[in-house]
């Protein structure tokens, strides 16, 4: 019994195999390398992308404005900054709408305020990057880019702090 079943598969092997050897004996098409294959293994032709140039004298002014609504919002944010850990930190223990609270709420609030100069021109340069992205003007790309990384590393940073300090008061 158990010799016919290991023997049932080589011989149905052997059979299907002798099938094959019957079939190249007619007219089956060669696999054979044809003249036409291998005329297109060809390397394609490289594409030239042109760097982008320089940024555009218009966008140069712009560009320094935002910078400068950037410093200007982060030292406005870091003038306020130790009197909201002081505020927040004096309201830790205090019930949610005392007293203490409501004015820790409220330094958090102007800690928001200051910055606003800051993420104005965050918003303002990724305005202008989708804009340029989409009309593909690369020129002056690099510089948008890096501006904007900046910005959006100090606002994270921001966030940060005022994330830290809203967990510190009761009920947030």
């Amino acid at each position: 019994m158990i010799r016919t079943r290991l023997l049932l598969p080589a011989v149905a092997a052997s059979l299907s195999l002798s099938g094959c050897a019957a079939a190249q004996g007619t007219d089956a098409p060669s696999l054979a390398k044809r003249p036409v294959e291998g005329r297109l293994n060809v390397a394609p032709p490289p594409v030239v992308v042109t760097p982008p140039g320089p940024l555009p004298d218009d966008l140069a002014g712009r560009l320094a404005r935002w910078e400068s609504d950037g410093t200007a919002g982060q030292q406005a944010f870091a003038a306020e900054r130790d009197n909201a850990v002081r505020l927040v930190a004096a309201a830790g223990g205090a019930a949610v709408a005392s007293e203490s609270w409501v004015v820790a709420q409220q330094a958090i609030s102007r800690l928001v305020a200051a910055r606003a100069p800051l993420t104005a021109a965050l918003g303002d340069i990724d305005r202008l990057y989708i804009e340029r992205s989409v009309d593909e003007a690369i020129d002056g790309m690099p510089a948008i880019y890096a501006l904007r990384d900046r910005l959006a590393e100090t606002v994270a940073t921001q966030d940060a702090v005022i994330e830290a300090l809203s967990r510190q008061l009761p009920g947030e």
